[in-house]
């Protein structure tokens, strides 16, 4: 049973790490168009072959591409969690999430302990999961490779099930531990995560993923919306990363 989770676990970090869900093929229909990144002949092996096929040159370029448009959607997440910080009742975790945001905003890597110290913020109003509202959801829909063409409803419902999905990866990956990751897994693991872990070095991965462990594994199922926001807040400004 658990070699069964464990290959699961991995055979979900590379599916899930490199598919791109409908934003994404919408987006590929902007960029056939020209409208987007021009050169459309470049893309066509991205949109018809599997990564399997994919040359390593088209796998960087091709990862980047897809970092680039979740990375669109950073400045408005920060933006979000800046205006409900008159919404947080409690004194010490509104000057907390104010420190947060600038800290990421001036090109700091944050903490793990400043990241947690705010779970109890995420687990209720103003940023729980089931608090959040409808541009802030389509903005981490954006920020997952999740298409945010949808009602609330369902993007409140996706959110959940792909952030559950990962809380329970990240468990079976913490179970495992990191060191029997192969270097390919690991950097599979980070881009899912939301760091693009193309340009940054093997051990770098691996500490970075081992920050992100130890978030999710502290949170409890109502405090989710923390490892969902963690996306942006821990991935933006690590080192080794391109802006």
């Amino acid at each position: 049973m658990a070699l069964s989770r464990v290959c699961w676990a991995r055979a979900a970090l590379w599916g899930s790490a490199v598919t791109p869900g409908l934003y994404v093929t919408r987006k590929l229909q902007l960029v056939r168009s020209g409208l987007a990144w021009g050169a459309p002949g470049y893309l066509f092996p991205r949109q018809l072959l599997i990564r399997h096929f994919w040359t390593p040159k088209q796998q960087i370029d091709f990862l980047d591409i897809y970092h680039a448009l979740r990375k669109q959607s950073h400045p408005e997440i920060l933006c979000c969690l800046e205006r409900v910080i008159p919404l947080i009742s409690d004194a010490g975790l509104r000057w907390h999430m104010a420190e947060l945001c600038t800290k990421i905003q001036h090109g700091t890597h944050p903490a793990v302990h400043d990241i947690l110290a705010l779970r109890n913020c995420f687990s209720n109003y103003p940023l729980g999961m089931n608090q959040l509202h409808a541009l802030q959801m389509k903005a981490l829909s954006r920020a997952m490779l999740l298409t945010p063409y949808l009602p609330p409803l369902l993007l409140r419902h996706r959110l959940k099930t792909h952030t559950t999905v990962i809380h329970h990866l990240d468990k079976a990956l913490a179970k495992l531990g990191i060191g029997q990751l192969t270097a390919q897994e690991v950097k599979s693991a980070c881009y899912l995560r939301g760091l693009n872990s193309t340009h940054v070095a093997e051990d770098r991965c691996r500490t970075w993923l081992g920050e992100w462990l130890q978030i999710s594994c502290s949170l409890k199922e109502a405090e989710l919306s923390l490892l969902l926001h963690n996306v942006v807040l821990l991935s933006t400004n690590y080192i080794g990363t391109r802006r």
